[in-house]
């Protein structure tokens, strides 16, 4: 069975075939998506994205190749309001084109399509558009598309629509569909996935319920209800979410997942009766933003060495550490996505499990189902892996099974909550492990924070004053430094930042170190020890760099680090 991608060109290849001969699919793979596609009646290209086998990316190149036209990337396109005219909302979102550019002189009309040989939408766009107007399609990828429809066409009005219709209109009841307390829930959550927040707060007040996002770390409120709307809305959360309803003065955790811009979002929600009602925060996973490779991820040359380093090792424990929020889970996937490959079995076990890994064994630690993180090791030692990933050692036993998996010749990752990467060490022994046990198979220890990026369009840059070279460590050094600072404009909302980027510690064992942990010498001579042999680079050094090459402020460094300690002055040979 042919794609319908090759349906208006019968002399062209086959999608299923350019993939598989681009390297792209085996013959396995594409036998799966030709069965899903009899059964599904999709096309053959989106259904391997599904699958896992490929990526839209991919399957954009396969297409620009095989049919001859040009890609566009939309995540950073701009589109003039009158070329933005030429074709209504409506009719984008119902065949999920995009109006890119318009040549007057030539009357053409350029428009980023998923699928460029879709004549219904072709068709569709000639009828409005006219004879008179030349259609050039572009292929782009179609998440792409509808997320630029979103950010084009304005998605944040549906917002102030409803809710003026909550203020004009009597409410119909409850189970009538379209309500508009159901419509604002579904457009905040999308909204708040479209603004890039990492969880959504509904807070209950006296009078009032207040909702803010998360965004880079720092929550903003972005709306303020009336509480006689809360009610009806932490209903259809709760009910979306699979809580019980009825239940008000318990705790409750759930998870829902939805389609926001044509792909799929997680949201882990949690509730919480307060003074003035059931508080309700959801944390949103989004697969698309989750896993990073490993030279992208934020390390510098040295770090990144280390890192490679320790991931060279055949077996032993690698660390990651930082409070809840600091990424490292993101840290610990990257390295995963690193190490990954057909001929290596990699199980992992999670609280929960945050974003599907193709070829990964996931498992997630249930209550229910009397799975442990300790348990949950013994049971995949007996799965026969080559990597493990271990969502958090918490308690003695965990960490036994995680060091006693190490010895047994399988590398094991796991995160461990500790302010620094040499305090990881005395925290294992704190935990029982013994220092010499620890010496012979810990390989290295990575802490973390994520502080937030400047804004590129609007941050000012001036002279670094007395304090902050203080608190920079910088004693000496301070005198005409530049440093960037935080401003506002429109692209960040006002807030002067836009993302973050991560500030990485990291500790590399060698046999010196070793030997140290062994004899159980304290944290501050195995940290002089590691700088002696250049394998610990701190969080002060990484936080200072990035503040004096202008990627975040000395504001930001200072909230999430602190004063920073003094650069470690190179010794002599």
């Amino acid at each position: 069975m042919l794609s319908p991608f090759a349906a208006a060109s019968p002399s062209s290849m086959p999608i299923g075939h350019t993939l598989l001969a681009a390297g792209l699919i085996g013959d396995d793979q594409l036998r799966i998506a030709l069965h899903e596609q009899i059964c599904k009646h999709r096309p053959l290209g989106q259904l391997c994205v599904e699958l896992g086998f490929i990526t839209e990316t991919m399957l954009r190149d396969a297409l620009s190749k095989r049919l001859g036209r040009q890609t566009v990337e939309l995540a950073g396109a701009v589109v003039d309001p009158p070329t933005l005219a030429l074709v209504p909302e409506p009719l984008a979102r119902r065949h999920t084109v995009l109006p890119l550019s318009f040549d007057e002189s030539a009357a053409t009309l350029t428009v980023a399509m998923a699928n460029p040989q879709d004549l219904i939408a072709l068709d569709a766009l000639a009828a409005h558009c006219g004879t008179g107007l030349h259609l050039h399609p572009a292929l782009a990828i179609e998440s792409e598309i509808r997320e630029a429809i979103d950010r084009h066409y304005g998605y944040r009005l549906a917002i102030d629509d409803i809710l003026q219709e909550l203020e004009t209109n009597s409410a119909p009841s409850m189970n009538e569909t379209g309500h508009p307390l159901t419509r604002l829930v579904d457009a905040l959550l999308i909204d708040a996935v479209k603004t890039t927040a990492s969880d959504i707060h509904f807070e209950p007040e006296a009078g009032f319920l207040r909702i803010r996002y998360r965004v880079d770390g720092i929550l903003h409120q972005v709306r303020a209800l009336h509480l006689n709307h809360w009610p009806a809305m932490a209903v259809r959360l709760k009910v979306m979410t699979g809580l019980n309803i009825a239940e008000t003065r318990a705790p409750q955790d759930g998870r829902v997942s939805i389609t926001v811009a044509g792909r799929p979002v997680d949201f882990r929600v949690s509730s919480l009766p307060t003074l003035h009602g059931e508080n309700i925060v959801l944390r949103i996973l989004d697969y698309r933003r989750g896993i990073i490779p490993l030279g992208e991820i934020g390390f510098d040359a040295a770090r990144l060495a280390a890192i490679e380093r320790m991931l060279a090792y055949p077996e032993g424990l690698i660390l990651v550490t930082g409070p809840t929020g600091s990424g490292k889970t993101t840290t610990l996937y990257a390295m995963l996505h690193h190490l990954d490959a057909e001929t290596v079995n990699i199980m992992t076990l999670e609280d929960p499990v945050e974003y599907p890994m193709a070829r990964v064994r996931q498992t997630a630690v249930s209550e229910a189902a009397k799975i442990s993180f300790a348990t949950g090791i013994r049971a995949l030692l007996r799965q026969d892996p080559d990597i493990i990933l271990v969502g958090e050692i918490r308690d003695p036993e965990t960490a036994e099974m995680a060091i006693r998996a190490a010895m047994t010749g399988h590398r094991v990752f796991a995160t461990l909550h500790t302010n620094s990467a040499i305090g990881s060490i005395a925290r294992l022994h704190d935990l029982g492990i013994r220092p010499a046990l620890l010496a012979d198979n810990l390989r290295g220890v990575i802490a973390q924070r994520l502080v937030r990026r400047l804004c590129p369009d609007c941050h000012s840059l001036s002279q670094a004053t007395a304090v902050e070279c203080l608190r920079l460590g910088l004693f000496d050094e301070g005198s005409g430094l530049i440093l960037a600072h935080a401003g506002a404009c429109p692209n960040c909302a006002g807030r002067g930042y836009r993302g973050r980027l991560p500030v990485f510690e990291v500790l590399s064992m060698d046999m010196t170190l070793n030997e140290l942990v062994a004899a159980g010498a304290s944290p501050a001579e195995i940290a002089r020890a590691a700088r002696a042999q250049k394998r610990h680079f701190s969080l002060s050094d990484d936080g200072r760099k990035k503040a004096l090459e202008g990627s975040t402020s000395p504001e930001e460094l200072f909230r999430v680090l602190g004063p920073l300690a003094p650069p470690v002055k190179p010794t002599a040979n």
